[in-house]
């Protein structure tokens, strides 16, 4: 587990100061109007390649913050690798490198294993949706606070947005349907979700999204998975497979994370903060839309005009996952807050999810009354 020491104040430790001061002389002496009309420039640094679709999400989030903020704050978005690479967002928020991150937790689950409970953990049964619900209403933001700024002794403050799609179970060179089928395949994937392939006989390696298919091409890994279809599509990812396996348990209930150095959030003006805080739930909105959009469009160019074979995963394999899940969770609640956060999770699934099922028709029953023929369930 890596710790941090209190950082010291960095530039951005004197907006307050300078505000304060601004206001001192302005009875005395006033400044000049460029000063006071000049725009707070906040260099976030996303942990995407500047062609992947997420980067257009981003943008999502900072066109509203500068439309709601009438351009006081202003956003220096940077894609992977402009200041720091794609794992070490966090660190260069923690460090005030640069201001803020657009992310996931998994990515720093090398730190602390709690890290990929916000997004990458078990599933209980719940969506993305339930787990999303359960960070703002079920006590989860709390437990993330609690686990970036008094365990791990972070200078950042951060919320999560976006909750995504069940992600596929991935790319593969010939057909898997049984677990025998993948058992001593090298394999990309991040967070607990390496844990769990491991359990089920896959060798793992923590990449990057623009580093995959590169390995892919080198041998290095030979089967992964990133995200969704969009992203795939503009990696290339039907150029070193053809096999695309959809549905899984590995990672069902992600969200994005949206990070910012601890003192540059505080020494934001307040209805500054609210505005970078509620962007993420307006952001949130946008980017579900956009992916519903892009993310359909592009499984169908894959299957259409790239002849990849799409598959829904295995019975076999995931239930598979479902017990390589209930192993790997005794593990994790050897850790006295991981614990916690597993507790509180299942409490809100059991709860929660009982109401969104039984609430829920058979969405299924009715696509295949509509358009049929389309697809197996």
């Amino acid at each position: 587990m890596d710790t941090h020491e209190k950082k010291a104040p960095t530039r951005r430790s004197f907006l307050k100061i300078g505000a304060t001061a601004s206001g001192v002389a302005a009875g005395s002496l006033a400044a000049p109007a460029v000063l006071a009309q000049s725009p707070i420039v906040m260099k976030m640094q996303t942990s995407w390649p500047a062609s992947d679709i997420w980067m257009d999400f981003a943008r999502q989030y900072v066109e509203r913050v500068e439309a709601m903020s009438a351009g006081r704050l202003k956003i220096d978005l940077l894609p992977a690798g402009s200041v720091v690479g794609a794992f070490q967002v966090l660190d260069a928020c923690h460090d005030g490198v640069i201001d803020a991150a657009h992310s996931v937790c998994a990515y720093w689950y090398g730190k602390h294993k709690g890290a990929s409970l916000f997004g990458t953990g078990p599933v209980f049964g719940g969506s993305a949706t339930t787990m999303l619900s359960w960070f703002y209403a079920g006590g989860g933001a709390e437990f993330y606070r609690e686990l970036q700024q008094d365990i791990l002794k972070l200078d950042v403050v951060g919320f999560l947005g976006f909750p995504m799609f069940a992600q596929p179970f991935g790319w593969f060179k010939k057909e898997v349907n049984t677990v025998a089928d993948v058992n001593g395949f090298k394999y990309r994937t991040v967070g607990l979700a390496a844990d769990l392939m491991q359990a089920m006989g896959m060798s793992v390696a923590q990449l990057p999204g623009g580093e995959i298919v590169p390995a892919m091409e080198r041998g290095v890994i030979d089967a992964f998975e990133f995200n969704n279809p969009s992203s795939d599509i503009r990696f290339g990812a039907q150029d070193v497979a053809k096999h695309y396996y959809l549905s899984s348990y590995h990672q069902a209930s992600e969200s994005f994370e949206f990070l910012f150095n601890k003192d540059f959030y505080e020494d934001l003006p307040p209805d500054l903060q609210a505005i970078a805080r509620y962007a993420v739930e307006a952001a949130s909105t946008a980017n579900t839309a956009s992916a519903m959009d892009n993310y359909s469009a592009d499984l169908l160019k894959l299957r259409d005009e790239h002849q990849v074979n799409l598959h829904r995963t295995s019975k076999e394999i995931l239930d598979a996952e479902i017990k390589a899940w209930d192993d790997l969770i005794v593990e994790l609640e050897k850790d006295e807050f991981m614990k916690r956060v597993l507790d509180s999770q299942r409490a809100w699934v059991d709860r929660v999810t009982f109401f969104e099922l039984m609430a829920s028709p058979d969405y299924a029953l009715a696509y295949n009354h509509y358009f049929p023929g389309k697809i197996n369930l």
